[in-house]
């Protein structure tokens, strides 16, 4: 199985803002206070737009959609949460915390892939256990090392064990649990998503290991991705505030591996930490302030991997 794909769906937003409904748990959102929501949605679809055009530059294939001004959707922009692609044909849709953001799910979006000729066989949909109280919010929740079968899961509100477990049956992933920790108001609270605070390529991992407290979980973590044969890049606290684990492995042209982040991500890294990314890969970073720090989420977040086979 391949560990990336040059084919990304993202979607253009049409009234991005700040949702209070994911604020409650997710610490990276602080909003921006000086800017007007229509200005605060220009600026996020200029930093949209100008990433698209990054990444079509250097060979990615991104499938545009527009998001609708109705229903109310402000985090669309993250398309990541609710669905995942999968290269035999499986589709998965997952539970969301927000209420608001179960509305961004759209099957109009599933027709136009197979319209672009994409094969969908099989729709996985775990969202009835939303009625239930339990969350599982997509590759946001789950960072799938797909080439070694493994899926990373930190527990959390938005990240429930059980319904990973049944994700992992369903996928056939060898499931690795543990709980990833930030200080907030020198509290240690649960961390959201665990793409937050990881990235699985193909040859390497970016990883806080300091966010996994419990000393036993984080000698599995670092363990299972050693097993693996992956060069760890460590990060550190205080870099995943400026989004440094928040990125996504993708294929340009040639199969040319590209490693995509925002600007605050790759500012935030040390020369060593860049040197050792870029053995493995070369970095792709685009401005996304806007989007950051009202959506509380980055580059990673924007883009849903497209693995389905074309007819």
């Amino acid at each position: 199985m391949k560990q990336n794909t040059n084919v990304i769906l993202m979607i253009r937003p049409v009234a991005f803002r700040l949702n209070e409904q994911t604020a409650v748990n997710n610490y990276y959102q602080v909003g921006d206070v000086d800017s007007l929501p229509l200005t605060v949605n220009a600026k996020a679809q200029q930093e949209f737009d100008r990433l698209v055009v990054k990444l079509r530059e250097v060979g990615v294939t991104v499938v545009v959609v527009d998001d609708t001004i109705e229903p109310n959707t402000p985090d669309s922009i993250f398309p990541n949460n609710w669905v995942s692609f999968h290269d035999n044909g499986d589709v998965g849709f997952y539970p969301m915390f927000a209420e608001n953001r179960r509305l961004e799910r759209r099957e109009d979006i599933l027709d136009l892939l197979e319209e672009q000729g994409f094969k969908i066989e099989n729709i996985v949909d775990y969202t009835s256990a939303e009625e239930d109280g339990f969350y599982l919010e997509g590759t946001g929740s789950i960072v799938l090392d797909r080439a070694n079968e493994k899926a990373y899961c930190a527990l959390s509100p938005r990240a429930d064990e059980e319904l990973f477990i049944e994700f992992c049956e369903d996928f056939d992933y060898a499931p690795v649990i543990f709980e990833a920790y930030q200080t907030v108001d020198s509290e240690r609270k649960l961390i959201y998503h665990t793409n937050v605070m990881m990235c699985v390529g193909s040859t390497f991992a970016v990883l806080c290991a300091d966010c996994i407290d419990d000393k036993q979980e984080r000698k599995m973590v670092l363990e299972s991705l050693k097993k693996d044969e992956k060069e760890i890049i460590l990060l550190t606290e205080k870099q995943l505030g400026s989004f440094a684990g928040n990125m996504l492995e993708v294929l340009g042209a040639d199969d040319k591996r590209f490693l995509v982040m925002s600007t605050t991500a790759y500012n935030s890294l040390t020369a060593k930490q860049i040197e050792q990314i870029e053995k493995h890969v070369t970095i792709l970073h685009s401005d996304l302030t806007t989007i950051e720090v009202n959506g509380g989420g980055s580059a990673r977040c924007m883009m849903a991997e497209v693995f389905l086979e074309k007819q």
